[in-house]
């Protein structure tokens, strides 16, 4: 979980405010119809100092969900990121979550959004493990959800909407209020789809299976990235469908995405996945993974946007 400690700037529209300053008005369309779109990043304290993972990935599907519900952004992706990294300078922060969102501001309320103005912010906080330290070595019992992911044709899944999160938080609370850390949604055709705010792989006799986009899925940067390092391994990596029951038959399944990283899950529905603790392939990745991240491994993919370049 994320705490805030209320201090520092946030970059709101073109300018620095300060945190408690950072206001909408409550008649905000964004507030009444959900018409938002935002992104999650991390900053990591490499060797060669502090690094935005994958700066560049975000912030385009940043632009990609604003492009699906025409809400045009008044500045460049280039332009966007820079902001991003002069943020992270502001607040002097060495590692840290990035927030950026784009929404409909206060104008009119009704459906139509258009006469309303398109607002832009960048928020960064220190942020720890999203499931806890622990669950990266241990790994988390999860439980397949009661709440399916929307259909094609009803929200975009493609797009990373505040609108979607309505159904992440209703798996999540389910999942929670059932004593698991974790919920797993299926697809309208009951095939796996992803965590509540994670993208999901199988492991079955040292191959990797991931859901397709078709699945209802976000196009996770993490989940790209792990493809990318699963291949440059040796691993053969399918993108599938996956039926529920292969889970369970799973050597090792793993949630991924910025917040959670890459993190284990040792049982489903209480049934123990495996050896019931974290595997040798997803071990094998997370080394791979925080290797770049820490400057241990060559950054051949440039996925690091360093703070003080």
């Amino acid at each position: 979980m994320s705490a805030f400690v209320e201090k520092g700037k946030i970059w709101f529209n073109g300018k620095f405010v300060d945190w408690k300053d950072a206001k909408i008005h409550v008649l905000s369309h964004a507030l009444h119809y959900a018409s938002s779109m935002f992104e999650g990043a991390r900053c990591y304290n490499t060797a060669k100092g502090p690094a935005a993972f994958r700066l560049d990935a975000h912030i385009r599907r940043l632009f990609d969900s604003c492009k699906i519900y025409r809400m045009p952004v008044p500045y460049s992706e280039e332009e966007f990121s820079q902001a991003v990294l002069e943020t992270i300078r502001v607040n002097e922060l060495k590692e840290c979550y990035i927030r950026p969102i784009i929404f409909r501001g206060y104008h009119s309320l009704g459906v139509n959004p258009f006469p309303c103005p398109v607002e832009c912010v960048i928020a960064v906080w220190e942020w720890g493990a999203y499931l806890g330290q622990e669950a990266l070595e241990k790994g988390v019992d999860v439980m397949v959800s009661s709440w399916n992911r929307m259909a094609p044709n009803t929200f975009p899944a493609m797009a990373k909407c505040s609108a979607n999160y309505i159904n992440s938080q209703l798996i999540k609370i389910e999942s929670m209020e059932n004593g698991f850390a974790e919920g797993i949604a299926l697809d309208p055709d009951g095939c796996v789809s992803e965590g509540s705010g994670e993208n999901i792989f199988a492991v079955k006799d040292r191959k990797i299976f991931t859901p397709p986009l078709s699945s209802s899925i976000l196009p996770g940067i993490t989940r790209d990235t792990v493809i990318t390092l699963a291949r440059d391994l040796g691993y053969e990596v399918q993108t599938m469908r996956i039926p529920r029951e292969m889970l369970y038959i799973a050597d090792e399944v793993f949630f991924t995405g910025t917040a959670t990283e890459i993190a284990p899950i040792r049982s489903i529905d209480r049934i123990p996945i495996g050896s019931n603790g974290r595997g040798p392939v997803t071990e094998h990745l997370q080394k791979e993974f925080f290797g770049i991240l820490r400057g241990e491994r060559p950054d051949r993919h440039k996925w690091l946007a360093y703070v003080y370049a």
